[in-house]
């Protein structure tokens, strides 16, 4: 770990090749969003945590796992990140895990200095791997295409499981109907004849 993770001021000159750090800012904090910002390391936590707010984000720390899996079951958030190696080598792994059985479905990504191959930090639950050090601008974009992408898988969850809803409601009233139309007496159709006239 050891190095600051971020550098602002170096960054700014280089903000999008001719796009102004304000403009940046405006078009990416539309609204605050809650991240959980989870490392053992006071200086990437500090840095990490004044860049995300000043790009418009609403940010939580936690040094630990077991301090980051208390804040989870506190507070919603639309974003977890969280370092691989902290009070154990698996610890990254127990954030990622209760971030995954959290009932508002954060988008988590695994922030770490030793790249993982991309299976491995996806079978443990992760959508994203950020390796440090970082650029700012990079990391920004990063974390806002992760969250672009998660909010269109929740959308797409959240639909289907409303019309596998709607569909089971019609079954359920097509065979009612269907129930009660067994029940129902049939009525008995009656022919009257014509009267023959005399004459």
């Amino acid at each position: 770990m050891g190095h600051p993770l971020f550098w602002v001021g170096s960054c700014v000159s280089r903000v999008g090749r001719g796009e102004s750090w304000g403009g940046f800012l405006r078009r990416v904090a539309v609204a605050k969003r809650r991240v959980l910002l989870v490392d053992d390391e006071v200086t990437v936590l500090l840095t990490m945590k004044a860049v995300l707010e000043i790009s418009g984000f609403d940010v939580d720390t936690a040094a630990s796992a077991m301090d980051a899996k208390r804040k989870l079951k506190l507070r919603e958030y639309q974003m977890v990140i969280t370092d691989m190696r902290m009070e154990s080598d698996a610890a990254g792994r127990e954030v990622i895990a209760a971030a995954r059985t959290a009932s508002y479905h954060p988008a988590v990504a695994l922030l770490t200095a030793y790249p993982l191959a991309d299976e491995d930090w996806q079978d443990m639950g992760a959508d994203k791997m950020l390796v440090k050090p970082m650029q700012t601008m990079v990391l920004l974009r990063q974390i806002e295409k992760l969250l672009d992408t998660h909010s269109a898988k929740l959308a797409r969850l959240a639909s289907a499981a409303s019309a596998g809803a709607k569909k089971a409601g019609s079954k359920k009233a097509a065979a009612q109907v269907k129930r009660g139309a067994k029940k129902l007496p049939a009525k008995k159709v009656v022919v009257k004849k014509p009267k023959r006239r005399r004459g």
